[in-house]
């Protein structure tokens, strides 16, 4: 099962599935999968994104089976006028996807409360390349679609058009998902092996994303992550560190918004930065991580951390957690990043965070304290001396 987690209330949802039926009360159309998009959409003065998922509950107005002048259409419906559909052709051995349409409503203040304009907007794109007629395709995979936009992470497909007779045929799997041909078999593993708790720090990684001037957004952290699993109907707590020698990173900078993604073999790391008036601050993360049991995706928004003042970076050694969800954390150690105002590529004026200034603060404070308790130490011996001194002369 795969969960998706939304900010105020966490609201999460699992792979939609439908069937599509002709007059006849025949499926002509099965499909189950998992949709996550992200939309660039227009504010004032800027563009800002917004990332939100298809849910399980959805409906299936304007689907069709199709006849000989038009071709099957499986068009999903959700939330407040969004929708998601895709039109299928064959030939005499293959059926595939034709277009795929994806609209969105700028009105719906729940994904888009700050848009400069409203109104239906649809982007178009291609997905399902050829499949045998009367199978199923099945791909776990992720797939990644980028129109204009608009980007769709697609996974946990199982899709079959044309069906006949209400059977379902023979998984043909996508190449994804196909071990690769190697002279030794190694089993697709992809849960971290529960293991005690790590006594050494993540190693610090530096990650960049560029533009056409060069690079554009610095980071560099050590990364931890802590999540809670089922692991043969018991539920395992896993620490693991991320590697950066196995990462890479990418992104993207706007003039108000900036991303960067921290990619390895299991995991995704997505960091959205916000500008607001002089200042820039971390404003979501998303976590897309691969177990055996299926794919984990976990977000929060509307975070107010890493703030620091625009052409200065953010810098605190401490370590911190950011708690994505219920069952997942994300430790940072060792934090430095600039996603704005990087000139020659390299960090502006470090802004410390207040645990490391707390302490640098402390400090000084201390060391005074110990200082004048010694010098009230020295102050009251002397007194109590000279009392004895004079004491002595009054008895002679």
């Amino acid at each position: 099962m795969v969960w998706v987690w939304f900010v105020q209330g966490f609201m999460q949802s699992e792979a939609f599935e439908v069937e599509i039926k002709n007059s006849s009360d025949h499926t002509c159309i099965h499909a189950s999968l998992m949709v996550n998009f992200t939309v660039t959409y227009e504010i004032t003065n800027s563009s800002k994104n917004a990332s939100f998922s298809a849910p399980d509950t959805v409906t299936t107005n304007g689907s069709s089976c199709g006849n000989d002048s038009s071709p099957p259409l499986l068009w999903v419906n959700f939330g407040n006028g969004h929708s998601w559909s895709l039109n299928f052709t064959k030939t005499n051995i293959t059926y595939r996807g034709d277009v795929l349409t994806f609209t969105y409503n700028l009105s719906d203040t729940t994904y888009f409360k700050d848009a400069l304009k409203g109104g239906l907007v649809s982007s178009t794109t291609k997905f399902l390349d050829p499949v045998p007629l009367n199978s199923t395709f099945r791909c776990v995979s992720d797939e990644t679609l980028i129109s204009e936009n608009v980007t769709q992470l697609i996974w946990n497909v199982t899709l079959q058009a044309f069906i006949q007779d209400d059977t379902f045929g023979q998984e043909f799997v996508c190449d994804a998902d196909k071990p690769a041909t190697t002279t030794q078999v190694t089993p697709n593993v992809t849960t971290p092996t529960p293991t005690p708790k790590p006594v050494d720090k993540p190693s610090i990684g530096n990650y960049s994303a560029s533009n056409s001037t060069g690079k554009c957004l610095l980071a560099s952290m050590g990364l931890q992550v802590n999540v809670s699993l089922t692991v043969e109907g018991k539920n395992v707590s896993i620490l693991f560190n991320i590697n950066p020698d196995t990462t890479n990173s990418s992104g993207r900078c706007g003039n108000e918004t900036a991303t960067l993604s921290i990619n390895d073999t299991k995991i995704r790391m997505d960091f959205d930065f916000e500008m607001k008036k002089n200042n820039f601050h971390l404003d979501k993360l998303a976590i897309t991580l691969d177990t055996d049991s299926g794919r984990l995706y976990r977000i929060i928004q509307n975070l107010t951390l890493w703030e620091a003042s625009l052409e200065s970076s953010y810098l605190c050694r401490k370590e911190q957690t950011i708690s994505v969800s219920e069952d997942l954390q994300v430790n940072t150690f060792d934090v430095r990043v600039q996603p704005f105002g990087v000139h020659n590529e390299t960090y502006g004026t470090a802004e410390e965070c207040f645990a490391d200034a707390n302490l640098n603060f402390l400090i000084p404070i201390a060391v005074g304290v110990v200082l004048l308790l010694l010098i009230v130490l020295v102050l009251i011996s002397y007194l109590i001396g000279r009392r004895k001194s004079r004491t002595g002369y009054q008895s002679v």
